[in-house]
């Protein structure tokens, strides 16, 4: 498989971790972790996450006869999606145990039994960015 397919499926897989985090935590309730979110880290996920792609996406399929906008464009989508990563992790830290006498257990929520979804997610996104950073700064896409 050629790196230019990898990074089209990493692109829609991180497509889907935008959405469902915005699912999972937009909706005003707890949501599942041992510490409340706020809405602001939500947000900021979901705007950087959706500006990332669309830029991301206009990088991905400008003509290479425009390569000097490509490229600020390009720039621009990757530093969206450090963003959209280091949000993501800082979002995970709510399942970090809390101890004290009146800390609370962890919530629950329907969507997993745990941490696990939110870990694949976040660390996926880590992992998905770092190759778009490295497809980009050796010219494979």
């Amino acid at each position: 498989m050629s790196t230019e397919v990898i990074v089209y499926i990493l692109t829609a897989l991180a497509a889907v971790v935008i959405v469902l985090t915005r699912l999972r935590l937009g909706r005003g309730d707890r949501g599942a972790g041992r510490l409340q979110m706020g809405g602001g880290l939500v947000h900021l996920h979901t705007v950087a996450g959706a500006l990332a792609l669309v830029l991301w996406v206009v990088f991905l399929v400008a003509d290479e006869d425009s390569a000097a906008g490509s490229e600020v464009v390009g720039i621009i989508a990757l530093a969206c999606w450090w963003v959209v990563v280091v949000a993501g992790l800082l979002i995970l830290v709510r399942w970090l145990p809390t101890r004290g006498k009146h800390a609370s257990d962890g919530q629950e929520d329907s969507w997993s039994d745990g941490p696990g979804l939110s870990i694949l997610a976040h660390v996926g996104m880590l992992v998905g960015v770092s190759v778009f950073t490295w497809a980009y700064l050796t010219a494979v896409v």
